[in-house]
């Protein structure tokens, strides 16, 4: 009798471990991880943002679309419920439905975590009861954190609050200041690789290929906060580059130069920069600014002296014989 128990015991553990094996498939990446889903209510921008000890992370959770929503799928992921769920959103589902019908087939459902946000700023979260612990979500007014395999459990409390108390800030700023939070209180247990910063419009366009207004990614760096913030950065020195082109297209030499201050303030050292200010300069008659722009190029990379030449052929750099020499002869 003590050996037929054994044997039952047996047979049911490795039915068990057969049925674990069955719902942890191999192409579900284990992207156990911290992330928030938000919208901002004046713009009705939504945003995805995610950090995780787990290689190029932003392959895998977040999953966008303009008009419609946008979704976070992680712990061991199904990359499916990404897709699966917006199409669920145009069809006219509410994001608890959408979810509910995800999950009712999805025998994982209990490790999964998964997080469905509407244009409209409405949510549906879930957090399977088998998620490693410390694993939860909160859900708040136009967003949802969740977390699982964290140091501590107030990690996504920490998260809801910066989201909420950072309120007037742009939504990529919000996001990525919920991302610190959560840092602050120890994040993954396993330490930080990568991260991913996404947003886009709340209405789509019927230009799609521009309703995507942010997407940044950092896939393995020993601090990808830290990076993706830097990557912010970046993204809105240039965003006063594109303000300042745009104003010279309109005659508005005063924004310009407004606009390509606030930028080369951001990046004093970025030499493109000051390069296309300084052929906007020369281009609108300002020989002088542009040559004292143009001195600093040079001196630290004389390519630049290079591309000047060129561009005249391209009718990028419009000037005289004789402007064109000074701007050419800067030493």
């Amino acid at each position: 009798m003590k050996n037929l128990f054994s044997i039952l015991t047996l047979i049911l553990t490795v039915t068990h471990f057969s049925a674990q094996a069955q719902v942890f498939k191999s192409e579900e990446p284990l992207a156990h991880t911290y992330s928030i889903v938000a919208r901002d209510a004046k713009t009705g921008e939504m945003a995805v943002g995610v950090q995780s000890h787990w290689f190029s992370v932003g392959t895998a959770v977040p999953w966008v679309e303009a008009g419609v929503g946008v979704v976070a799928t992680q712990s061991f992921t199904n990359k499916s419920f990404g897709m699966r769920g917006l199409a669920l959103l145009k069809e006219g589902k509410t994001p608890q439905k959408a979810l509910d019908i995800l999950l009712a087939d999805d025998e994982g459902r209990e490790v999964r975590q998964v997080s469905i946000l509407d244009a409209q700023g409405r949510v549906a979260t879930h957090t399977g009861k088998q998620c490693i612990r410390y694993a939860g979500h909160t859900i708040g007014t136009n967003f949802s954190v969740q977390a699982n395999m964290m140091l501590t459990d107030k990690v996504w409390p920490a998260m809801a609050k910066a989201f909420e108390t950072s309120a007037g800030k742009p939504l990529a700023e919000r996001v990525l200041l919920a991302m610190q939070a959560a840092e602050r209180e120890g994040g993954d247990i396993r330490g930080k690789q990568s991260a991913v910063l996404v947003v886009v419009r709340g209405k789509a366009t019927d230009q799609p290929w521009d309703d995507k207004t942010i997407d940044l990614r950092v896939d393995d760096h020993e601090k990808p906060l830290d990076e993706l913030e830097r990557l912010l950065k970046v993204y809105r020195a240039y965003e006063h580059m594109n303000n300042g082109d745009l104003a010279v297209e309109k005659g508005q030499m005063d924004k310009a130069m407004e606009e390509y201050g606030k930028a080369e303030t951001m990046f004093p050292n970025n030499l493109e920069m000051k390069y296309w200010h300084a052929i906007t300069l020369a281009n609108n008659g300002d020989i002088n600014g542009a040559t004292k722009l143009l001195k600093e190029v040079y001196k630290k990379d004389k390519n630049w002296k290079e591309l000047t030449e060129r561009l005249p052929e391209v009718g990028l750099l419009t000037l005289s014989p004789q402007n064109l020499q000074k701007v050419l002869q800067v030493k």
